[in-house]
């Protein structure tokens, strides 16, 4: 499912080419009884942010919030921003009251309010500002994600999906027309023909599979490292349902036949723009035939071969950022191994 610009946490590239095959539904969410487990999947929990739809088109409110002695912001730049340590082992945004931030009136996101009544904005730049303490860096999701606390993350998630809409989504694609920022950053307007256009979420689905031995099957991306495997993923196609999406990408690309997909949870993948639902899955036959294009090897990992393959290196386990790490640990039944840990 890996393309030009979009990528998902799974070992999946499925192109968006392929035939989709028949579903067959999962049953209840979030526990696989097949495999003897119910371990709840906590991936990106509330930071407590509300994001406060109604208030975007109040353009009296904005103002207000924006000028607030208590509203907070950050600015947000090629899908970074910056982040610095606290001095006692935590990871913030680097946010500034509004009255310090730059002018950017134009694109100016809202983002939400927290439990104590503060304002968020997200402030589009060409780049970063500069910092004079040396303490703040510039980072992306896929670091800053692991190390900030639940509020910030999802704040930065939510900034994040929205710069890159922002900047490639500049032009009406009924008339060709340049569009216009409304909704304080959550819809384009074309001023020639009248047409909205929202922000695009791609969904994708992220599957362990197992067989009848309670075995794991782990795939490898071509262009991975060596030892690196994780969960298979792939893009789901339209008209397609999220258990038929399982069905097609597991036997695109590993050549095995899943019946029973049960939907396990979800995380935002902003990079750039999609959401990735995770599921257990259950392999009919052990069979496997890797497609050779996307994934280059996979392999059926009982507990105790998985275990060995992190002890010896001779695997690399998952992101720790992913949903598929999650869906690894629900199987494995303890937090993988991590570097540092």
């Amino acid at each position: 499912m890996t393309t030009g610009t979009d990528s998902t946490a799974g070992s999946g590239a499925g192109t968006r080419d392929s035939t989709a095959a028949a579903a067959t539904a999962g049953s209840a969410a979030g526990t696989d009884t097949d495999t003897g487990t119910d371990r709840p999947i906590t991936l990106t929990p509330t930071g407590g942010i509300d994001r406060a739809a109604h208030h975007r088109l109040d353009e009296a409110w904005l103002a207000a919030a924006w000028s607030h002695p208590t509203t907070r912001c950050f600015v947000v730049s090629g899908g970074q921003t910056l982040i610095e340590d606290d001095g006692e082992g935590n990871t913030e945004l680097v946010m500034m009251p509004s009255f310090d931030a730059p002018f950017t009136e134009a694109h100016r996101y809202f983002l939400g309010v927290d439990d104590e009544g503060v304002r968020y904005f997200a402030l589009q730049k060409d780049s970063l500002p500069g910092r004079m303490d040396d303490i703040a860096r510039p980072a992306g999701l896929r670091e800053a994600g692991v190390l900030l606390s639940a509020r910030d993350a999802e704040l930065m998630a939510h900034a994040v999906g929205l710069e890159n809409w922002q900047r490639t989504h500049r032009f009406c694609s009924r008339c060709g027309e340049r569009t216009v920022i409304a909704a304080a950053g959550h819809v384009r307007r074309c001023p020639a023909c009248g047409a909205e256009h929202y922000p695009r979420t791609d969904p994708a689905v992220i599957m362990l599979v197992t067989d009848e031995k309670d075995r794991a099957l782990l795939g490898r991306q071509v262009h991975w490292p060596e030892g690196r495997f994780s969960t298979l993923a792939g893009f789901v196609e339209p008209g397609e349902s999220l258990e038929a999406a399982v069905i097609r990408e597991v036997a695109e690309e590993a050549g095995v036949t899943v019946g029973r997909v049960d939907y396990v949870a979800s995380q935002p993948w902003p990079f750039p723009a999609s959401l990735m639902l995770g599921f257990m899955a259950r392999a009919t036959s052990p069979e496997i035939r890797v497609d050779g294009d996307e994934i280059e090897e996979a392999r059926w990992f009982s507990r105790e071969d998985l275990k060995e393959a992190f002890a010896t290196g001779e695997v690399l386990p998952p992101s720790g950022i992913s949903i598929a790490s999650r869906l690894v640990e629900r199987w494995y039944g303890e937090p993988l191994p991590r570097p540092g840990r």
